[in-house]
């Protein structure tokens, strides 16, 4: 698939989630894989667009490319919002209270972790790179971080 540019804007999430479900049915991922695949990717990109650049006073792009092998699906996010390695957020630790007594955070990060067979982050010339890779072969997210990337 060609790789799709759009603004840094909320306008653009749509864009994305249409780009990555047709990557998921290219890759012929299977409905429940392609669904956790959109929504560890909308998680990031509205980080991307709310903190690294709304709240952060910038205006950007996102860049989304795809890689296909005959073992998994490769998305990858590129933006020039501040920085920000979603590997290094702490994951919830209040996930068995009830919904009106978590705190506020970390939840998004938690549920890409959750929905993907690898995450990983990067920082490279000045952008950040978030990679999420899915298997071909029926899911086996464990939801497990990869030792890499675990801190």
């Amino acid at each position: 698939m060609e790789p799709l540019t759009v603004d840094g804007t909320l306008d653009s999430l749509s864009d994305i989630a249409k780009y990555v479900m047709a990557a998921a049915a290219a890759a012929d991922l299977d409905k429940k894989t392609s669904y956790r695949l959109r929504l560890a990717v909308d998680e990031i990109a509205t980080n991307i667009i709310v903190h690294g650049y709304e709240e952060a006073g910038r205006e950007g792009t996102v860049v989304c490319q795809t890689t296909l092998t005959d073992d998994s699906l490769t998305i990858t996010l590129e933006d020039t919002g501040e920085f920000y390695d979603p590997t290094k957020q702490a994951f919830p630790d209040d996930m068995d209270l009830p919904m009106e007594q978590r705190k506020i955070g970390g939840l998004g990060v938690y549920l890409t972790i959750q929905g993907v067979d690898k995450f990983t982050y990067e920082r490279a010339n000045n952008k950040n790179r978030n990679i999420f890779v899915v298997n071909r072969i029926p899911s086996t997210a464990t939801g497990t971080v990869p030792s890499s990337t675990a801190k």
